[in-house]
C-alpha cells in the first residue's frame, strides 16, 4: 500500500512553465466559462491545445476532447473540467435591480462590493453586487448578514425596462470580473482556478510530450468537461462515449492552513507542498501506487489524504462508468475555494504536470491494473 503520510522532497528539474504558456493561463483564467455556457473557455483552451494534438472533437454539451496517437486499442484519459461557479438572473424588479439564483456552488458570503458581468443577449453588461453602508442597513445591531435572498445587482439603471433594453433577461447567467494575478513567492490568485487550473495542467502535459518527441503506446485523450460544478455531469456524458481504459483526473483540494478550516476533518494539505494523492473507494489502489511510485522515482512531492465515499470530482464519473474505469485523482492545493481570491503555488502546479506527464510515460497496455 502507498505512505499514508505527507512528504516532501526538493525537485531540481527545471521549470515546466514558459512564457507563452503563462500567457494562455492568464488569458484562459479571465474567459468567463460558467456552468453551462463553457464555450468561450473551451474556445481559449482548445486553440492552445492543437499544436499538441492529432485531433480533436467537442460533444453536443461543450466537452472539448485533444487526442494523440489516436486509434489505439487501449484508451487513457486526462481530465480537468472547464466551468466555473456564477449566478444567473431570476427575477428583476421595478426599479431595475437583478435578483439571482445559484449557477454551482457560488458563495453568497463573499459577493457583497463584487464587480461582475452580467453576460446578456447584446452582449457583456457591467454591474456590481450592491450592499448598503453598515449604519443604514436594518436588522439587529445594523449586522444584517447577506442571503441569496437579499443580493441584488445594480447596474446603474433605474427601471426593469431599461435593464431590459440592455439585453439582459430572466436566465442571463452573472460572473464576477476579478482574474489573474500574481502574489509574493510564486503564488497566483484568480477566480476559477476551480478548475481551469486542472485544464492548463493537461494541456502542458500534452505540449511536454510533443516537444519532447515522446511516443505512447496507446491513444490519450485530454479531456475537458464542461458542467462538472452542478453534478459531474460532463464527466458522465464523455466517459461513456470514449470508454476509456485508465482515467487521470486532476482538480483542486483545500488547502487546510487556516485557523476557521478543521484539520482533523478535512486533512493537513498545504499549497507549495505537492499535489495531493488520496485514498477513496473510487480511486484505484493500484494506479494510485503506480503513480506514487512515479512521484518517488522523481522526486515529486507529494502530499496525503482520506475521501469518504466519494471524491466529489470528476473521478467519480470515470471509475463507475462503462463496465468500470481505473481511476486515480491528482489534486493541486488551492486556498479560498469558490472565492474570486481562489491561490494556488506555481511548484504545485509544476508538479502537477510532471507527476501526470512521467505517469503517462510509464503507464502501458500491459500495466497490471487487475483486481485480483
Amino acid at each position: 500500500m502507498a505512505k499514508s503520510t505527507n512528504t516532501k522532497k526538493k525537485t531540481t528539474q527545471k521549470q515546466v512553465i514558459t512564457p507563452t504558456s503563462l500567457q494562455f493561463l492568464k488569458d484562459y483564467i479571465n474567459t468567463p466559462s460558467p456552468v453551462g455556457f463553457e464555450s468561450a473557455g473551451q474556445k481559449v483552451w482548445l486553440d492552445y491545445l492543437k499544436p499538441y494534438i492529432d485531433e480533436y472533437f467537442t460533444d453536443p454539451y461543450g466537452t472539448a476532447v485533444g487526442v494523440i496517437n489516436p486509434g489505439q486499442p487501449f484508451k487513457v484519459v486526462i481530465e480537468a473540467h472547464a466551468d466555473e461557479i456564477s449566478w444567473f438572473v431570476n427575477y428583476i424588479n421595478e426599479s431595475g435591480l437583478l435578483f439571482l439564483k445559484r449557477n454551482g456552488g457560488v458563495d453568497h458570503l463573499i459577493a457583497p462590493g463584487q464587480r461582475v458581468y452580467v453576460h446578456g443577449k447584446k452582449g457583456i453588461v457591467k454591474g456590481v453586487f450592491g450592499w448598503p453602508a453598515i449604519h443604514t442597513r436594518i436588522g439587529k445591531d445594523n449586522e444584517t448578514q447577506p442571503k441569496v435572498e437579499n443580493l441584488c445587482i445594480d447596474c446603474g439603471v433605474r427601471s426593469k425596462k431599461e435593464v431590459e433594453a440592455l439585453g439582459i433577461h430572466i436566465g442571463a447567467v452573472v460572473t464576477y470580473q476579478d482574474g489573474f494575478d500574481e502574489l509574493a513567492n510564486d503564488f497566483y490568485v484568480g477566480r476559477a482556478f476551480d478548475n481551469r487550473a486542472g485544464g492548463f495542467m493537461i494541456a502542458e502535459v500534452a505540449r511536454l510530450i510533443k516537444e519532447n518527441k515522446k511516443k505512447l503506446p496507446y491513444s490519450l485523450y485530454i479531456v475537458n468537461a464542461v458542467q462538472e460544478e452542478i453534478g459531474l455531469r460532463g464527466a458522465e456524458m464523455i466517459a461513456r462515449r470514449i470508454k476509456p481504459d485508465v482515467a487521470i483526473i486532476t482538480d483542486v483540494t483545500h488547502d487546510t492552513n487556516h485557523f476557521l478550516i478543521n484539520k482533523k476533518i478535512e486533512g493537513d494539505i498545504s499549497c507549495s507542498k505537492g499535489p495531493s494523492l488520496a485514498y477513496g473507494p473510487a480511486i484505484h489502489n493500484k494506479l494510485l501506487a503506480f503513480v506514487e511510485k512515479i512521484a518517488e522515482e522523481k522526486n515529486i512531492p507529494v502530499q496525503w489524504r482520506a475521501l469518504s465515499r466519494s471524491t466529489g470530482t470528476d473521478t467519480d464519473s470515470f471509475a463507475y462508468a462503462n463496465d468500470g474505469c481505473p481511476s486515480v485523482l491528482i489534486s493541486l492545493p488551492l486556498r479560498y475555494m469558490h472565492t474570486t481570491v481562489e491561490m494556488v503555488h506555481k511548484d504545485d502546479i509544476e508538479n502537477t504536470i510532471r507527476l501526470m506527464y512521467e505517469t503517462l510515460l510509464q503507464l502501458s497496455p500491459k500495466t497490471n491494473l487487475k483486481y485480483l
